[in-house]
């Protein structure tokens, strides 16, 4: 693990809320002073929903004995066919403080997660970084994992730096401008640009993947993509920027789970699941880039249960 950005007290970490830009939207609120900004949340708590050992992330983040997931609630992404859009976008979750989430950590590692998967922090990325600090500092070993959507700003992500073993970024699309998937599905201006940008910054940050001799992930980069039905541009367009701009030998999930839920049945165009050729044909174009590595999965994953209940059990806390 590399060192902690030196000379970067917690005061400083808190200024990030006080004029917030620690997304792509740049509010600019005051969050600190109980103004809220696209994401709806405010001051020094967070939001969780749940926590637990889960079992269906990549097998090199979930193993045997499961991945350590604690899903934060609210978003600054709107996405219309979130899966997780109870807690994203109804918020339902419990309020933490930064000291409460630093004992949900540990309590993470001490049920025998083989890592800490941090699923949606972007908006909580301050208290989030505090939390590590001191989780680390109290006992925590295990990898850290930061599960995102990738609409981050490389601004705010070097503050993670040698607190992140594992960076798990969704590239969801490629093109923007006005009626782009980015705008039309999850109201994210610049998505494209901002996302690559971030990866980019995660790359730098962790490099590839290390894995231990057990086959589980150690250190680096796995880009996750979900092939959207009837956008196949977009996931050609995807593919073929990861293998412009990164190692070919960098690893891709290549996601099939793809459901019309919440509120996709609104959009025509994706009210419908994910075919087998579809799917095949975005398999097919990975190779033919030369990607080498990656994740494939069987339409069989498109299913509401692999979808968490969101109960608010917090690993037993």
């Amino acid at each position: 693990m590399s060192a902690v950005l030196p000379g970067i007290c917690e005061a400083e970490i808190w200024q990030l809320l006080a004029s917030c830009e620690i997304c792509p939207l740049r509010c600019r609120v005051n969050r600190l002073a109980g103004r809220a900004g696209g994401c709806r949340v405010t001051g020094k708590e967070v939001w969780v929903a749940k926590a637990q050992l889960h079992m269906w992330e990549e097998p090199c983040i979930s193993g045997t004995n499961g991945s350590g997931t604690v899903f934060f609630s609210f978003c600054n992404l709107r996405c219309v066919f979130c899966q997780n859009h109870e807690i994203s976008q109804a918020g339902r979750g419990r309020r933490l403080t930064v000291d409460e989430l630093v004992r949900l950590f540990l309590r993470v590692q001490e049920i025998g997660a083989h890592n800490l998967n941090l699923v949606s922090p972007t908006h909580f990325l301050p208290h989030v970084a505090i939390a590590l600090r001191r989780a680390r500092r109290s006992g925590l070993e295990i990898p850290v994992v930061y599960n995102t959507n990738a609409y981050e700003t490389v601004a705010a992500l070097r503050f993670l730096e040698g607190l992140v073993d594992i960076y798990l970024p969704d590239l969801k699309y490629a093109s923007d401008g006005p009626g782009s998937p980015a705008r039309r599905y999850s109201r994210a201006p610049g998505y494209f640009a901002a996302a690559t940008a971030a990866i980019l910054e995660m790359f730098r940050q962790v490099g590839p993947p290390q894995f231990g001799a057990d086959g589980l992930i150690r250190r680096g980069l796995i880009i996750r993509h979900l092939v959207l039905p009837g956008h196949l541009e977009e996931t050609r367009a995807v593919l073929r920027w990861i293998a412009n701009n990164l190692p070919r030998s960098v690893y891709v999930s290549l996601m099939a789970q793809y459901i019309p839920v919440h509120r996709a049945p609104l959009y025509p165009e994706i009210n419908r699941g994910l075919t087998e050729a579809e799917y095949e044909e975005a398999l097919e174009y990975f190779e033919a880039l030369g990607l080498e590595n990656g994740y494939r999965q069987e339409l069989g994953a498109a299913s509401e249960s692999f979808i968490p209940r969101f109960d608010l059990d917090l690993a037993g806390l």
